[in-house]
């Protein structure tokens, strides 16, 4: 392997960091397709119930979500066909597309959620102590800064 001038004992860390965040995120998809959601689908929802008025355009939700349009306006449509969320004209200008969540879909939001919360705490956040968290934010805040 050509390491560049990283080191191996960084190298370590990053396939270490690569197969747990694979291993972590597939545990997580596993749980939430039990309740019958996928963890697109939870993070769509999510971004949504988040935003105000539970509405967002459908370019900022793309963005995101690291989706393309395409991507997006599938997923729309999986979730348009649950009921749980809607595809309108952006209300402000009428030019531009919004996902809105949908009463059904904030239900359904609602229901996940504590199932999903505790998911997490059990699989990543009891595994954090002290200042683990705030170090591990600092962190994805420089590598998110670098990938713009």
């Amino acid at each position: 392997m050509d390491s560049g001038d990283a080191s191996q004992q960084e190298w370590d860390a990053w396939q270490l960091y690569f197969e747990t965040t694979a291993r972590l995120t597939a545990r997580i998809e596993e749980r939430l397709k039990a309740h019958g959601c996928s963890l697109m689908d939870y993070q769509l929802l999510l971004l949504l119930y988040n935003a105000p008025e539970h509405r967002m355009r459908m370019g900022e939700l793309a963005q995101r979500l690291v989706f393309s349009p395409s991507r997006l306006s599938y997923q729309i449509g999986v979730l348009g066909t649950r009921g749980w969320v809607e595809r309108r004209r952006a209300e402000c200008d009428g030019r531009g597309w919004e996902a809105v969540l949908t009463a059904h879909g904030v239900r359904a939001f609602r229901e996940l959620r504590p199932a999903h919360a505790r998911d997490v705490q059990e699989l990543f956040f009891s595994a954090l102590h002290g200042d683990d968290a705030a170090r591990l934010a600092e962190l994805m805040r420089r590598v998110s800064g670098l990938l713009g």
